[in-house]
């Protein structure tokens, strides 16, 4: 199981076996994000291989660049992944208010080697 709860510059991170998904949820700026990310990675190495259906939900309104690189390595985990045969996807979720949150969305789009898709929310308050 991975569950890393959210803090003021970290995301939540959590991982639903009913589902197969992978939820990335919140502001994703560390001090030390590789340090932040390791977990993801440990558990993404050891899990994914054996999974034959994986998706990930992103909701992330402000990353930093060290985050997005981290965000790229784990699209490059799932391309992999899904090169073997698993079914992976990748959706990705963004405040319709946000214009950079959507070119962001669409720039990780034009990386991925899996399905995404984008998806607008309003936000309320």
């Amino acid at each position: 199981m991975l569950h890393i709860p959210a803090t003021k510059s970290t995301p939540e991170i959590s991982f639903s076996e009913e589902f197969h998904t992978l939820f990335i949820t919140g502001e994703s700026y560390p001090e030390n994000t590789f340090a932040f990310f390791e977990p993801v990675f440990e558990w993404l190495h050891m899990n994914l291989p054996g999974m034959k259906k994986f998706n990930l939900h992103v909701n992330i309104s402000y990353m930093n660049s060290s985050s997005t690189k981290c965000m790229l390595d784990i699209l490059d985990l799932l391309a992999k992944s899904s090169q073997a045969g698993s079914d992976v996807s990748v959706s990705w979720y963004y405040d319709q208010e946000n214009d950079r949150a959507l070119d962001i969305a669409e720039e990780f789009e034009e990386d991925a080697e899996v399905p995404f898709e984008i998806i607008a929310f309003e936000q309320v308050l």
